[in-house]
């Protein structure tokens, strides 16, 4: 399979690794080999080296992630067939796939001239095979070739489906394999399936694989020690890649394949502990609260923090007084009070006489945390500086005059604290000393943007401290964000009112109108859900702005607005402001209200089409009228005929009102993949583990991974010098 030189050809062959590979460069026998033109085969070598793989089938690979040989070998089956059990031919039955093995008794090859037969067809090969229960014609279009492949009296496997012909019962095209072949690739053994291009097939992706197993694996160096597989008893690496991919046993692909998860996920944890041990060997600025003004900031509350609020806050002021900077994660439900406990961190930055940055996803939240904080500090002196104006906004909406006094507050230290967009992390913001830097909604940033803020602050190293209101359990996110201390939040504020949540079909919409009508009457107000902007007939959703103007119609006496993402930001703060002081009653909306809008007078939220939302999506929804100073309802008018996907998420999301318990069902239903991949938004994708179905192994590799960096922080001793090699490789 692999590529054999051409007799003037330069081919190399390694100690112990009789890979060859090709060259372009051309020499005679009489010359003198160089040695500087002997090119190292290896793991990182480009699949090009391989026979069969030219610069078209290169670039299929580079554009499915593979590159390297490595990357071939790491390409695992998603599933595999047991193609070991024969079908003797008697019991065959039409439509159906089966197995058989039989000897050849006859063939034929009859080639059609083009003058008979203008069709593709120019060629038919056929064989009759007898397995000593009946025999069976396989037959071949177009593959004039295999008559010299598949002789007389050959033992032939072949796999395919019978079929009823003209001619009698048939396989069209079946695959084969010849039976006295020892090394039986893809029938009389199990075979690995692969998600593969529409450009390659099993048997060559097999084939290859089957080569580099062969020849190269036996000399790949195993990335885990030895002393961590004898202790976790994983087979070494050589052997993993054989069952993995060419398995004698179903026992041997399990082994194998739980080899490559510890793999993965001890690595993973590494890494989170090496970037640990990097952060805290960076000098960051000491920040204390002034007890007066911790006590002068609860009075100014009008509540009392919950116990679990104290908890988290008291870890946050910890971190603040510690010499190194803080890496943290606040983590809670909707409306557990994550912001207010934020509010408190700043306030120690602030009085400690350093910049605050504070981003975060939409304008709307933006303004909003303007608000919050400007209230709550409004009059208090910070190191003897009253802070008035020094809470600004900064979003791409402003105009390039405003955007310029910014840049010049913040680099002259005038501005104190700035929330923003993605607009924080341009190379033109600059701090004069960023104290803190706080990410809010985390998941709704790409990692090396979360990473660009806190880089804005010099030496020392500015504290920084992310948010999140989906919650995951807490054995996944110190594996997800190990890197980061986690804080949780696990209580709701006794003010808080849990949302009546009602689920309806579309015969209820009469009753859910009227019932939203008498909310209305009472003064309340309301958020009406649609999951599309425009109207998408082939899929019977209802569009923001046709139903928009079903709601107008139907309440009449009530004042309706619209809102949706495509708005320019003056547009949507104009219409949020117009919903706080209550010239809206109802906001027709997409879900850009999932993240802070905050009206305590709205109290009901129908949702159209529930079923098209997650149920994390749903539940961040359901929170904007848990603010509600009245008792809340949540409404949900789904399609009658809903799949058994959609119907379980509507049945969690009306009887769970705990985030931490649905973002378990949600992992559940939706699988890593998917869970994960918004989650962590940039984060490097796992290929075979699963952090829920392999929640053992991960808090295995966890330890492990710990003791190993506790014992060697620098990863200098001989026996781990492997787990240092890969780790650099992965750079």
């Amino acid at each position: 399979m692999l590529r054999e030189p051409k007799s003037l050809n330069l081919a190399i062959y390694p100690e112990k690794s009789p890979l060859i590979i090709k060259r372009s460069l051309k020499i005679t026998v009489s010359q003198k080999i160089n040695s500087q033109f002997k090119p190292k085969v290896g793991k990182d070598s480009p699949v090009r080296y391989l026979r069969g793989v030219g610069p078209a089938k290169e670039a299929v690979f580079n554009r499915n992630g593979v590159s390297t040989l490595k990357d071939l070998l790491y390409y695992f089956p998603f599933r595999y067939q047991d193609r070991r059990n024969f079908t003797k031919i008697n019991q065959l039955k039409i439509g159906e796939f089966s197995i058989i093995k039989g000897r050849v008794i006859a063939r034929n090859l009859h080639k059609i001239p083009y003058f008979v037969n203008k069709s593709k067809v120019k060629s038919i090969f056929g064989i009759i095979l007898d397995d000593g229960s009946a025999k069976l014609e396989c037959v071949w279009f177009n593959q004039a070739y295999l008559y010299d492949k598949i002789a007389d009296k050959q033992e032939l496997i072949v796999c395919g489906k019978l079929a009823q012909t003209k001619r009698g019962r048939q396989m069209v095209a079946p695959e084969y394999e010849l039976a006295e072949r020892s090394d039986l690739l893809n029938l009389g053994r199990i075979a690995g399936v692969y998600r593969l291009p529409a450009e390659f097939n099993q048997r060559f992706i097999r084939k290859l694989i089957s080569e580099i197993i062969k020849l190269y694996c036996p000399q790949y160096p195993d990335p885990l020690p030895f002393h961590i597989r004898k202790q976790q008893n994983l087979p070494n690496i050589a052997k993993s890649f054989e069952s993995i991919h060419l398995p004698a046993s179903f026992e041997e692909s399990d082994s194998a394949r739980r080899r490559f998860i510890f793999e993965e996920l001890f690595f993973s944890q590494i890494q989170v502990y090496l970037r640990k041990a990097r952060q805290r060997s960076q000098r960051g600025v000491c920040l204390r609260l002034r007890q007066e003004l911790l006590e002068e900031l609860r009075r100014r509350l009008p509540f009392k923090l919950t116990l679990s609020q104290d908890k988290v806050l008291a870890q946050i002021l910890k971190d603040l007084e510690k010499g190194f900077p803080m890496q943290r994660l606040l983590q809670g439900d909707v409306g557990c009070g994550k912001t207010v406990v934020v509010a408190f961190a700043i306030a120690v930055c602030l009085d400690s006489g350093f910049q605050t940055a504070l981003m975060v996803p939409t304008e709307v939240l933006a303004y909003q945390h303007r608000e919050t904080l400007s209230g709550l500090f409004k009059g208090l002196n910070f190191s003897g500086q009253n802070l008035r104006n020094s809470v600004r906004v900064m979003t791409s909406s402003l105009t390039r005059k405003e955007i310029k006094a910014i840049y010049e507050g913040l680099a002259s230290g005038r501005i104190k604290v700035i929330i923003g967009t993605h607009s924080l992390i341009q190379e033109e913001v600059k701090f004069k000393n960023l104290g803190l830097a706080i990410i809010d909604e985390q998941h709704k940033f790409g990692v090396a943007q979360r990473a660009l803020l806190p880089k804005k602050g010099l030496i020392p190293k500015p504290h920084c401290l992310v948010m999140s209101a989906t919650p995951i359990p807490r054995s996944l996110a110190l594996s997800l964000y190990g890197d980061l201390d986690l804080s949780i939040i696990s209580e709701l504020p006794k003010e808080r009112k849990v949302p009546e949540t009602i689920w309806v079909g579309e015969k209820k919409r009469r009753w859910v109108y009227e019932f939203l009508e008498k909310q209305l009457s009472q003064g309340r107000q309301a958020y009406v859900i649609y999951p599309l902007i425009e109207e998408n007939q082939q899929d019977d959703i209802y569009s923001l702005e046709s139903m928009y103007e079903i709601i107008v119609k139907r309440f009449k006496k009530y004042s309706v607005g619209i809102f949706h993402g495509q708005m320019p930001s003056s547009e949507k703060i104009r219409i949020v402001d117009s919903f706080r002081s209550g010239k809206i009653d109802i906001l027709v909306s997409t879900t850009v209200v999932e993240v802070g809008v905050n009206i305590e007078n709205a109290s009901v939220m129908m949702v159209e089409n529930p079923e098209r939302f997650g149920l994390a999506q749903l539940h961040q929804l359901r929170g904007r009228i848990q603010r509600s100073i009245f008792q809340p309802h949540f409404i949900l008018i789904s399609k009658d005929n809903l799949s058994a996907n959609s119907r379980r998420r509507l049945e969690i999301i009306s009887k769970e009102t705990d985030g931490f318990k649905i973002a378990e069902e949600d992992l559940i239903l939706r699988g890593p993949g998917d869970f994960f991949g918004n989650l962590q938004h940039g984060l490097p994708q796992l290929k075979i583990a699963d952090p829920l179905r392999d929640l053992e192994i991960l808090s295995q590799a966890r330890k492990i991974a710990y003791q190993v960096i506790k014992s060697d922080p620098h990863l200098d001793s001989l026996e781990h010098r492997p787990i240092k090699e890969e780790i650099l490789a992965k750079k």
